[in-house]
């Protein structure tokens, strides 16, 4: 098989040649693989083909005007997200700050400059469609991430008070950034011509311990918003994959309804989420990308305790199909490379059917 026949058969619940695999880290342990394996520290393609990954994502890259002004000590996108860098022991990370539209009210958020779907370049998308042919393509704009991307922008303090008050001030910056990510998407669709495979959008709905949200909020606010992605996904006839953090399977009967079909992150150590429990109640009815833990064995075991880890994940999630190998999140600055890359040789060796 080659990768997107190979993710499409466990997207399917069939079984594959072998276990489709995926990987994200951040820029430290990157770095390191990419100096451990030869390449070039640019090299992402090459990093990529040398760990197996099935994956590939194609997007339209904003070139409209630049919509809010720079700021010293502080990194500002198009959405007018602030960050600044703060280090720590493994490297660093541009953490979130200032939050801009924290006191905004209804009038400001409205007012607030947001990029527009004319000002993003779809001209090119065929094109990358034809270049990562052999491969599972992801064709969503980027999470809606109501929660997370709210919260960069009027803190999570304030964005969980206006889902519970019905703040609508919350609720139109939700809404005003959710309708591009959905005209964006579906821009890239039309542009890609039936290449694109699936839709990954994503909210982060749990903490370690449960849910960060009822299911009442999750249901008034939450399901509803991201339907649109759903639905947008079933007119053209792709799966969709669903990123939560923490636990989440308190609503995954939710999203089987909505047409979801893959669940992703899948983090063992949260409430409800170890791979046994997931693949006893959804397996045949979700599919599951992740389940590596990025605070478990690669961030802290040895290598024989990644493989075994590893392992143990594989003998659970692989019968019948249905799963993808990959981290829970970034792979994080502080895990070894000897781990990380035998978390890569583990899945390669024991994670075929035939």
């Amino acid at each position: 098989m080659n990768s997107r026949e190979r993710v499409l058969a466990a997207f399917a619940h069939a079984e594959p040649d072998r276990v489709p695999i995926n990987y994200f880290a951040n820029p430290g342990i990157d770095a390191r693989l990419k100096a451990h394996y030869g390449l070039d520290a640019k090299d992402d393609e090459g990093l990529r083909r040398v760990l197996g990954v099935d994956f590939r994502g194609v997007r339209a890259p904003y070139v409209g005007p630049k919509l809010h002004p720079d700021i010293p000590g502080r990194s500002v996108d198009l959405w007018g997200i602030h960050r600044r860098y703060i280090e720590h022991e493994s490297g660093g990370y541009w953490d979130y700050c200032d939050f801009p539209l924290r006191d905004a009210d209804e009038e400001a958020v409205a007012a607030w400059p947001l990029p527009s779907p004319d000002d993003f370049d779809y001209s090119t998308i065929a094109e990358q469609c034809r270049r990562y042919g052999e491969f599972a393509l992801n064709g969503s704009a980027g999470y809606g991430d109501i929660i997370n991307g709210n919260g960069m922008l009027r803190s999570m303090e304030q964005t969980f008070i206006d889902l519970v008050t019905d703040d609508a001030a919350g609720l139109l910056l939700a809404d005003r950034r959710m309708n591009i990510l959905v005209e964006v998407t579906e821009r890239v669709l039309e542009a890609a011509q039936g290449r694109v495979d699936f839709l990954w959008i994503g909210e982060d709905l749990g903490t370690q311990l449960g849910p960060s949200i009822s299911m009442k909020v999750f249901r008034k606010h939450i399901r509803p918003r991201y339907q649109r992605f759903c639905d947008l996904a079933r007119a053209h006839g792709l799966y969709v994959m669903m990123h939560s953090c923490g636990s989440s399977s308190w609503a995954f009967e939710d999203f089987i309804e909505m047409g979801i079909h893959v669940v992703d992150t899948l983090q063992p150590e949260a409430k409800d989420m170890a791979p046994a429990y997931l693949k006893e109640r959804y397996g045949g009815r979700l599919a599951f990308h992740g389940c590596i833990s990025t605070a478990g064995a690669v961030a802290y075991g040895t290598v024989p305790e990644v493989v075994a880890d590893v392992r143990s994940t594989l003998e659970v999630m692989m019968p019948g199909g249905g799963y993808c190998l990959a981290p829970t999140h970034q792979l994080q600055d502080n895990s070894p490379t000897e781990n990380v890359v035998a978390m890569y040789e583990t899945a390669h060796q024991y994670g075929r059917y035939r």
